[in-house]
C-alpha cells in the first residue's frame, strides 16, 4: 500500500508509514473493505446532538435570560432573580458548544467512503502514486571532515621527496 501523505510504498500489514510515519490503520481499512463510517456525535448522556437541539437550548438560555431580567426590575423576584442566571448561562453555553461541535464535524467530514471500490474508482489516475518509487539517498548537512578535527600528523610529510609511484623516498638533500 502507499502512504497517502507521502507516497511510500509499505507493506501491507504496516500500522505507520515507514518513511513519514503516517497513521496507515485507515488505509489498510479501506483497502480491505472494513471502513467503518464515523460514529454520530452524542452528548454526555449517549442522546445524539442536532442542530435543533443545539438551537433549542440556545434559546432556553436566552428565554431564562429575559425571565430572570424581568425578575429583577419588577421587584417580584427580590432575592432570588439572579439564580435564574444559573440555567440561563447553562442552556447558553450547552447550545453553542453543541453548535461548535456539530460545525468541526461537518468540516472535517468531506468524503466518506463504505468499501475499497468506491476509494479506487473516486480517486483520478493522476493523483495516485508512482508505481516505483524513487528512492534518494538522504544526504547530510555535515561532511565527515567537518565533524572530525584535522589529524596532528597531516602534512608532516610533505618535505619528503617522492618517487614515481607517489611513495615517499628519502629526506631532500640540501
Amino acid at each position: 500500500m502507499f502512504c497517502p501523505k507521502c507516497g511510500t510504498q509499505n507493506p501491507e500489514t504496516g500500522k505507520f508509514c515507514r518513511s513519514c510515519g503516517t497513521d496507515l490503520g485507515n488505509v489498510s481499512e479501506a483497502l480491505t473493505g472494513n471502513l467503518k463510517p464515523p460514529a454520530a456525535l452524542c452528548d454526555r448522556k449517549g442522546r445524539p446532538i442536532s442542530f435543533e437541539g443545539a438551537i433549542v437550548k440556545f434559546f432556553t438560555g436566552i428565554a431564562f435570560m429575559a425571565v430572570s431580567i424581568a425578575l429583577a426590575f419588577s421587584g417580584t423576584g427580590r432575592g432570588w432573580w439572579f439564580w435564574m442566571l444559573i440555567p440561563a448561562f447553562m442552556s447558553l453555553g450547552a447550545g453553542v458548544a453543541q453548535f461548535v461541535q456539530l460545525r468541526r464535524a461537518g468540516q472535517g467530514r468531506g468524503m466518506v467512503f463504505t468499501s475499497a471500490q468506491n476509494v479506487i474508482s473516486a480517486a483520478p489516475a493522476a493523483s495516485l502514486p508512482p508505481t516505483q518509487t524513487n528512492y534518494v539517498t538522504p544526504e547530510s548537512r555535515y561532511k565527515t571532515g567537518d565533524l572530525v578535527p584535522p589529524s596532528v600528523t597531516d602534512n608532516t610529510t610533505r618535505h619528503l621527496e617522492l618517487d614515481t609511484e607517489g611513495q615517499t623516498m628519502t629526506l631532500p638533500k640540501k
